[in-house]
């Protein structure tokens, strides 16, 4: 008899990523026919002898349960009963369906690991500390102007004051530090590692150094996770200091990008109500839910990230959610960076996207005071669909009557429209754009909407088409697309500065689909360590991110395609495991991802160039005969008319050939500002070729050099 498999134990970060993708309808309908019976499941339950479909499974909770047998449980449990396997072997099975990364403890991480929650809890354990005595000084004589700013500016009930056990910070710099220390016995380093108190600047010795509480002088607001523990506050100023607003630092327990503030309150009115509602501020939520609008959530002072945005849909059966940030620049530019967060996710269909601005400027709580929560939730009734909310936008301000501002609206609705696929919605927003463009002319209407599909088009190359391909290109792309991933692997140091060119550049998407799976797995593994808003900056140049060299990338991968046992493994294994050659080719990383990217951008200039080229041949132009022969027929008219003739006549037939032959016009302008991108991108690989054979002459390994040359950098 064979002996069951030994694994050793898995890390929770494994364990948590599978609870949160496992889908508990799509692993019980793989074993059970469910039907649909509200907004849950029914089954024949597996576990029993079984007639009638007793077993309810549940979207919304994540869980099943029989009401015969008593089986119940999530997604983990279901096959561990079902199929009589260890929760490692499960948790496994889930892990290689699902392509997540799995990693391991041995002794000394399980000891690691143990410390590290004892860490946590005592964490947890400070910040409630301190928010009990912020509750405390709110009610305290010192606390007085906090309580009537409340009560009076926000309106807000003794009851719903107490809900959201808000406080007060006494503008000491000292008040919390001394009471926790001296009366809940807490060490300052346990303060400052919470967040709650920074450390004094001075020499080591001197008497001034010590600690100082981070808030002072502000109403308290705890922020709490999932579980209702408390994570971190949010500090509104009283007497107008700067900033208005501050938060909590990122610390071990509070990831701005992995938490939303309400959340544990709003959960289940979410899935009752079946949307969520997300807004700016704190005192938004609170408002919202003082009105009785309880499925309202806030982000904590970031664009809507991918954690907050899973966090929501496994709250909402439809995946709707509804952005209702303030209406001056500021919120517009917030509403604008949470749909970039999105945008994909709702072009695909993934979920429904909906965007409310409330009249007057106002937000939510200035909007509840005056008007009351009915009329808030006929607005929220009515809030248009994203991509509406974008398109007016677009035409807000703009005087359709004056040219320049006709192009600019026509060049962002293009831009706009360009992300949609062939469908019927795109067809949709074309009518629907030229009929607000034509201001109600209906033949107007018709020959804008077609002069908008035809851009559309144009815009919608994607510079990525095989149609701009021609025979051998894609060996080229292909071999430096595996140039920059082997360096990115191979070379740490080098990670965030590739990371900022490929940025630059917008070479993230990489052509080929094993590429992209490698890039996507690496920055899986990245987010998880670093998290995703650090990451985000590492890529825009605004972090340096050294701690990415820390990560022993190529390990993690084997062991993740390993144990996923995924086709792909054979074709990156020289990328993950390089050869001798191939090791000895990554001597001058700078220089050979210069010439990478270059011939990566080369390529991508290239079919850029064919593809504005067949476009401006397939335009049909106005010759200057017809433009001539137009003008003289106009000035006719006005002579008729007895109106003053045209004085520069060679003047207007420029104006009118210019008029007539726009769109040509601006692919042929388009198409020689390619090509002098091209010559310029042709110099600089020379320029990388030059300097990559000067480091050979001096190498002692020339040969084997100039290989890598020939692999960085590709000739005219």
């Amino acid at each position: 008899m064979s002996q069951p498999a030994l694994h050793p134990r898995l890390h929770p970060r494994t364990i948590e990523a599978v609870k949160e993708r496992a889908d508990i309808v799509d692993v019980v309908g793989e074993h059970v026919v469910l039907k649909k019976k509200g907004r849950e499941f029914v089954g024949i339950c597996p576990f029993h002898d079984d007639t009638s479909p007793s077993m309810t499974v549940s979207p919304a909770k994540q869980f099943y349960y029989c009401f015969s047998c008593g089986a119940g449980g999530n997604a983990i449990k279901f096959l561990m009963e079902l199929q009589r396997h260890s929760f490692s072997d499960v948790v496994l099975e889930l892990a290689r369906k699902y392509q997540l990364p799995v990693e391991t403890l041995d002794g000394p991480q399980q000891e690691r690991l143990r410390k590290q929650l004892s860490r946590r809890e005592q964490l947890h354990r400070v910040l409630s500390l301190a928010s009990g005595w912020f509750r405390s000084q709110l009610r305290a004589p010192g606390g007085a102007a906090a309580l009537a700013y409340l009560r009076e500016q926000r309106g807000l009930s003794e009851g719903t004051i107490e809900s959201f056990e808000l406080g007060f910070a006494p503008d000491r710099w000292d008040g919390l530090l001394n009471h926790l220390v001296q009366v809940e016995g807490v060490a300052p380093e346990w303060l400052e590692a919470a967040g709650l108190v920074a450390a004094r600047k001075g020499e080591a010795g001197d008497s001034r150094r010590g600690h100082y509480d981070r808030f002072r002088g502000r109403v308290m607001v705890p922020i709490r996770d999932r579980q209702g523990r408390v994570i971190g506050f949010g500090g509104r100023s009283l007497e107008g200091g700067e900033p208005k607003y501050l938060n909590s630092p990122e610390t071990e327990v509070f990831e701005k990008g992995q938490h939303l503030f309400g959340l544990d309150r709003a959960a289940n009115e979410i899935r009752r109500d079946d949307r969520a509602v997300v807004v700016e501020g704190y005192f938004d939520v609170i408002a919202l839910h003082a009105a009785g609008i309880t499925n309202a959530v806030a982000s904590l002072g970031t664009a809507l990230s991918r954690q907050q945005i899973t966090q929501l849909c496994r709250c909402c059966e439809s995946r709707r959610l509804i952005l209702n940030f303030d209406s001056d620049g500021a919120g517009v530019r917030a509403a604008q960076r949470a749909i970039g967060e999105v945008e994909q996710l709702a072009l695909q269909g993934q979920l429904e996207l909906r965007v409310l601005h409330l009249p007057a400027g106002k937000d939510p709580d200035e909007f509840l005071k005056q008007n009351g929560a009915g009329d808030y939730r006929a607005l929220l009734d009515q809030a248009p669909q994203w991509l509406d909310w974008q398109i007016a936008q677009v035409l807000e301000g703009k005087d359709l009557a004056r040219s320049d501002q006709f192009q600019q609206a026509v060049s962002a609705l293009v831009a706009l429209l360009g992300k949609l696929p062939q469908s019927a919605v795109r067809s949709h927003y074309l009518q629907q754009v030229a009929e607000r463009l034509s201001g109600g002319q209906a033949r107007l209407a018709i020959q804008l909407e077609d002069d908008l599909r035809q851009q559309v088009k144009g815009q919608r190359w994607h510079g990525r088409s095989q149609k701009w391909e021609q025979p051998g290109e894609a060996g080229l792309r292909e071999r430096a697309e595996a140039e920059v991933l082997r360096l990115y692997l191979h070379c740490p140091p080098e990670r965030p500065r590739i990371r900022a060119e490929l940025r630059r550049h917008e070479l993230e998407d990489f052509g080929l689909a094993h590429h992209r799976q490698l890039w996507a797995a690496i920055c899986s593994l990245e987010e998880d360590n670093l998290g995703a808003g650090r990451l985000e900056a590492v890529s825009r140049g605004l972090d340096p991110g050294l701690d990415l060299a820390d990560l022993e990338l190529p390990r993690l991968l084997s062991d993740q395609l390993l144990v996923e046992e995924s086709s792909l493994l054979t074709r990156l294994t020289p990328l993950i495991e390089p050869s001798e050659l191939q090791q000895l080719q990554l001597g001058q990383p700078q220089l050979q991802l210069r010439g990478a990217l270059a011939s990566l951008e080369r390529q991508r200039s290239l079919k850029r160039c064919r593809h504005l080229l067949d476009a401006w041949s397939s335009q049909r132009l106005e010759t200057l005969e017809r433009c001539i022969a137009r003008l003289l027929q106009l000035e006719r008219s006005e002579e008729d008319a007895g109106l003053v003739p045209i004085s520069d006549m060679e003047g207007r037939i420029e104006q009118l050939f210019a008029e007539l032959n726009s769109d040509a016009l601006r692919f042929q302008e388009l198409y020689y500002n390619e090509r002098r991108y091209l010559e310029a991108l042709d110099a600089r690989r020379r320029a990388g070729y030059a300097e990559l054979e000067a480091g050979s002459a001096e190498s002692s390994s020339s040969d084997l050099t100039v290989a890598a040359i020939g692999t960085a950098v590709i000739t005219p």
